[in-house]
C-alpha cells in the first residue's frame, strides 16, 4: 500500500526526522536572500532598528546604556534658569525698593540676635577662612592630576582659581551699582548687596568640592562632602542674617548668582572628563 506524504508544519505534528528548510524561506539568523548581510530580514531592506544607527547620546553619561537620551531641558531650567530668574527679580526689587525689601527688612528685624556664635558662623565666608580650602583643594588636584600622568591635569584647578577671582570682579561692581545700605547693626554705610562673604564662601566650599568628588569613590563619602558643603554654606548665610551683617536678600542673591557659576564650572568638568577618558594614550606610555 502506498503511504501518502505527511503534511509538514501542522500543529501537534511529531515528526521523528530534523526540521527541512523550504525554497524562498529564511531562518533568523542567517542572512538575506539577496546576500545584504542583514542577519534578520530574508531580503536586502535594511532592519527597522539597525544598531549601527542608533544614536550614541551624549559620551560621559555614566550609569545608562546607549542610545543616551541627552540632558533634560529640566535640567538647565532647575541648575541655570531658575537661580538667573530669581537673581534678575530680587535685583530689581532691591534697586527698586520693592515689596520683596518691605518684607527683608521685617524678616531681618525679627532675626537679628548680635551673639557671638552667630558671628563664627558668619566668619566661616571670610576670604582668611574659605580661600585656602580651595587653595588646599586646588594643589591637591593637580598634584594628583600630575603624578598620574592626566591629560590636561592642569585645566580643573586653574579654572577653579579663575572662578575664585571672577567672585570680586562680579560683587564688588554690583554693591556699588545697587549701592544699598546695611542693617541698623552694621551702622552707616553702602554696599551691602550681593553679601561678599556669602558669594567667597560658596564658591571656595563648592568649587573644592566639585574637584574633589571625582577623587572618591566611596558613595558615601561622596554625599558626605557635598552635605558638609551645604550645611556649611547655610551656616554661613544663617550667621550673617542673625548676626545683622547683611539682609536676608543680600544672601539669597549670592547663592543664587554662585549657582551659575559652579554651574558653569561643573559643566566643564564634566566636558574636560569626557575628553580625557576618550581621548588617546599619552605618548610617553608607549605600547605595552
Amino acid at each position: 500500500m502506498r503511504d501518502t506524504p505527511r503534511p509538514q508544519g501542522t500543529v501537534g505534528d511529531f515528526r521523528p526526522w530534523p526540521p527541512q528548510l523550504r525554497p524562498g524561506r529564511a531562518l533568523a539568523h542567517t542572512p538575506g536572500a539577496s546576500g545584504s548581510g542583514s542577519p534578520h530580514r530574508s531580503d536586502s531592506r535594511p532592519p527597522q532598528t539597525p544598531r549601527g544607527g542608533r544614536p550614541s547620546g551624549q559620551i560621559g553619561r555614566l550609569g545608562t546604556t546607549p542610545p543616551v537620551p541627552g540632558r533634560p531641558a529640566s535640567f538647565f531650567l532647575l541648575f541655570l534658569g531658575l537661580p538667573a530668574l530669581l537673581f534678575t527679580l530680587i535685583t530689581w526689587q532691591v534697586a527698586a525698593g520693592g515689596l520683596l525689601v518691605r518684607v527683608d527688612k521685617r524678616v531681618s528685624h525679627a532675626l537679628v540676635d548680635p551673639q557671638r556664635l552667630y558671628e563664627v558662623l558668619a566668619d566661616l565666608g571670610d576670604i582668611g577662612v574659605a580661600v585656602p580650602v580651595l587653595a588646599v583643594a586646588i594643589g591637591y588636584v593637580a598634584w594628583r592630576g600630575h603624578a598620574t600622568g592626566t591629560d590636561r591635569w592642569w585645566l580643573p584647578p586653574v579654572a577653579a582659581a579663575v572662578l575664585m577671582a571672577l567672585v570680586p570682579a562680579l560683587v564688588v561692581p554690583l554693591k556699588v551699582l545697587i549701592d544699598r545700605p546695611g542693617p541698623p547693626v552694621t551702622g552707616p554705610g553702602t554696599g551691602y548687596y550681593p553679601s561678599g562673604h556669602t558669594a567667597t564662601a560658596s564658591v571656595a566650599y563648592g568649587a573644592a568640592v566639585l574637584l574633589l568628588l571625582p577623587r572618591l569613590r566611596a558613595v558615601y563619602a561622596r554625599r558626605g562632602l557635598v552635605v558638609a558643603c551645604a550645611v556649611v554654606n547655610l551656616a554661613v548665610g544663617y550667621g550673617l542674617v542673625r548676626r545683622g551683617y547683611h539682609w536676608p536678600l543680600d544672601v539669597v542673591a549670592s547663592w543664587c548668582l554662585c549657582a551659575l557659576l559652579l554651574t558653569g564650572f561643573w559643566m566643564l568638568l564634566s566636558r574636560n572628563s569626557r575628553r580625557t577618558s576618550s581621548g588617546t594614550p599619552r605618548s610617553s606610555s608607549g605600547p605595552s
